[in-house]
């Protein structure tokens, strides 16, 4: 079987976004970082050397090193950040911001747990979905040899009622510990991506499908449960369906952020002309930068960031048909899910069509975490497709 270097069309996709993500970085974070720090670039500089270049050095190191040593210690990684969940609770390092505490502070540099357990259940959760399900196959395959040397009919219900109990049960269980760590931290948005994309993986892994339909409607009751008794939670669903009812409060950035695409109109005011990222648009660097992307740029410009993702789609999606075995194929189509809905939430969140989330822009929107985890996930995609079938 001949092995590829690289995959070309994957890896420009890659470099688009990267050079993206530093281009509109220089220009929305400019005015805040002068407000701040009196110099323009300091935001740049400290995305470049704890974002961009651990992420870039991570990814290649994952794209060099063996599929199966990423398999072999995703249980490993998977206890770390646990660990890492658990100590979120110890006010030495534990640092709270805007009433939720999500990030490490570890002196030098601190990183959100959450934005790595993405990556990390996706490796884990296809690792253990190809082993258990390979093993339910070949029990359940001498359970029906037995039964018909006996003359009698195979059981069909033994690789149910095995399924049910060796990997619905543990699944649920997992998605729970999970759900709870996030609550903790007032997170359901991250909740959320990871739950769908830890969904579309136990799916692929050709589980019934009635499971999958039990763990929506457990999802769904407990993502109610969650907006019930959060108030701003509550108020952020009932701002999202009636934007006229808090304009200037909890409405303001949503309401902002239309104004803001709105003017950018068909072509744009211009790269590095926004006049919404001078303190008018919350969280113009991180969650609201497809909004002053679109002023910029105007509806050319985002429908060709629109078509990256799509692009990434497709050739993530094409990498995971390929894939030569289970857990390769799993690992890829939940690597490209994750990315792909992660910018299509926050894209649907600032043009309206999502509740406001708080979820960065995948490659582009500023914060170190999310861009080392992103390029993470593109390093071990373009390993699966190295290894791919021709």
């Amino acid at each position: 079987m001949k092995i590829k270097r690289l995959d070309y069309c994957l890896f420009f996709v890659i470099v688009i976004f990267l050079i993206a993500g530093i281009s509109f970085l220089a220009t929305i974070s400019a005015p805040a970082s002068l407000k701040k720090f009196e110099t323009t670039n300091y935001y740049l500089i400290h995305q470049l050397i704890w974002g961009f270049l651990p992420g870039i050095l991570l990814g290649l190191f994952c794209f060099l090193i063996p599929l199966n040593f990423i398999r072999k210690i995703s249980p490993f990684l998977l206890l770390a950040n646990l660990i890492a969940f658990i100590a979120l609770l110890l006010p030495q390092i534990g640092s709270r911001f805007w009433g939720a505490t999500r990030w490490l502070d570890l002196g030098l540099f601190g990183f959100q747990p959450s934005e790595f357990f993405k990556i990390i259940s996706i490796l884990y959760l296809s690792s253990w979905l190809s082993g258990r399900l390979g093993r339910q196959s070949r029990e359940t395959g001498i359970l029906k040899t037995r039964k018909s040397s006996y003359g009698a009919k195979s059981d069909t219900s033994a690789g149910s009622r095995y399924g049910f109990k060796r990997v619905f049960l543990p699944f649920v269980v997992f998605l729970t510990i999970v759900a709870i760590a996030l609550a903790c931290q007032k997170d359901v948005s991250t909740l959320g991506i990871i739950g769908a994309t830890a969904l579309v993986i136990y799916f692929a892994a050709g589980t019934p499908i009635w499971h999958s339909f039990l763990i929506i409607i457990g999802a769904v009751s407990g993502l109610a449960l969650l907006i019930k008794y959060e108030t701003y939670r509550m108020s952020r669903l009932i701002v999202f369906l009636h934007p006229e009812t808090d304009p200037m409060g909890i409405g303001f950035q949503m309401k902002q952020a239309l104004i803001t695409i709105g003017s950018g109109g068909l072509g744009g005011r211009g790269l590095g002309l926004s006049s919404q990222k001078f303190g008018f648009l919350p969280q113009s660097m991180s969650d609201s930068t497809f909004a002053i992307i679109a002023e910029e740029l105007g509806f050319i410009g985002c429908i060709f960031l629109i078509s990256l993702f799509l692009t990434f789609l497709w050739v993530g999606l094409m990498i995971a048909q390929r894939a030569n075995d289970k857990f390769s194929q799993l690992a890829a189509l939940g690597i490209t899910f994750w990315i792909v809905i992660q910018g299509f939430v926050n894209i649907g969140s600032m043009i309206g069509l999502l509740p406001l989330t708080g979820i960065p822009l995948p490659f582009i929107s500023y914060g170190g975490s999310h861009i080392v985890a992103e390029l993470i996930g593109a390093g071990i995609l373009l390993n699966i497709a190295r290894h791919a079938k021709s």
